[in-house]
């Protein structure tokens, strides 16, 4: 029997067997979140709705392509219609085969295509006035120290969220436990699994390793009796003596953003982008800066050539034998 679906999913106990098989299969053999799984299923939902009454296996191309006009002029946007074309191509690429359909009919229709929003990244000298805030260097109880920790780990090494969430001290395997992300502080290095399964190492800076060691001496005064083997190894944890939330890094971030009169709030996410901005301004290597933040595809990483084009533009005007102006 196929696995539970999303029970916060519409429809869920009305949707043809193959669309159940495949988001099981998905669960299974795919390992997707929950969140993904409810979301893939709101779109096979929308198809099923949009092909009033035909069976999906009865659907060519032509009508997917006048689904997604359809949607389009209803107001849905670019991303929204690209996600829901991803969804619908995945469920006929593991379904045409099986039922007998002669093609997948979403395989070649592509969403308009979305404008992509620059990431936003502090300036150099706005991150070092945020974690350099005389309001966290003056603090020195543990939450305090650890915030620090996370902080400086973040702008360092460039991980997502989740990625710095998943860390542990140390790689621990046992009965209860294995690590998917760890530190090696004598190495210098940071080693987490990413987007897609994909694994990488990133090195650690200076002020992150002093920032990490003092944590690390403080941090058994954050254990308490509630805290379960898979949390006693976790690098980052609150003050219930369990893995830190994303959400309460979120919060610290924000407040010691007010704290430091940063003049917009600052997200976990903007420190991993001014960290990639202020690497490729300095390295100018585009293919480091992709393995070291995770990127499937380089076109996401150039994104943050576009952030300092100003900057990049004077390196090239002082760097290349023909970019020389009269003066």
């Amino acid at each position: 029997m196929p696995a539970d679906l999303p029970t916060s999913a519409p429809d869920a106990q009305t949707l043809p067997e193959a669309v159940r098989q495949w988001l099981a299969h998905l669960e299974r053999n795919r390992r997707y979140s929950q969140h993904t799984l409810a979301a893939y299923q709101r779109d096979l939902v929308q198809l099923i709705r949009l092909a009033e009454g035909k069976s999906l296996e009865q659907l060519v191309n032509g009508n997917i392509r006048h689904y997604l006009a359809r949607l389009h002029g209803q107001g849905h946007g670019p991303r929204s219609l690209a996600r829901m074309l991803a969804a619908w191509r995945g469920f006929y690429k593991w379904w045409a085969p099986q039922s007998g359909m002669s093609a997948n009919p979403a395989a070649d229709v592509r969403a308009p295509k979305a404008s992509r929003a620059l990431p936003k990244a502090l300036s150099v000298d706005l991150t070092k006035a945020l974690l350099d805030a005389p309001a966290m260097l003056a603090q020195h109880d543990p939450v305090s120290l650890r915030d620090r920790a996370i902080f400086e780990l973040f702008y360092s090494s460039g991980l997502r969220l989740s990625e710095l969430v998943s860390l542990d001290i140390e790689y621990t395997q046992n009965k209860t436990h294995t690590s998917a992300s760890w530190i090696t502080l004598a190495d210098h290095e940071v080693h987490v699994l990413g987007k897609g399964g994909k694994r990488r190492s990133v090195p650690i800076g200076a002020q992150a390793i002093t920032a990490m060691n003092i944590w690390l001496s403080v941090r058994s005064q954050l254990i308490t009796a509630h805290t379960t083997d898979s949390d006693q190894v976790a690098l980052f944890i609150g003050t219930r003596g369990r893995r830190i939330s994303p959400r309460v890094i979120q919060l610290q971030l924000n407040k010691l953003s007010t704290l430091a009169g940063m003049p917009t709030s600052v997200h976990p996410h903007v420190l991993r982008h001014s960290f990639a901005s202020h690497v490729l301004q300095s390295a100018q290597d585009l293919r480091a800066v992709q393995e070291m933040l995770g990127h499937a595809n380089i076109s996401t990483t150039q994104l943050y050539t576009k952030l300092d084009f100003q900057h990049l533009a004077k390196a090239y005007d002082s760097a290349h034998p023909r970019a020389g102006r009269k003066t």
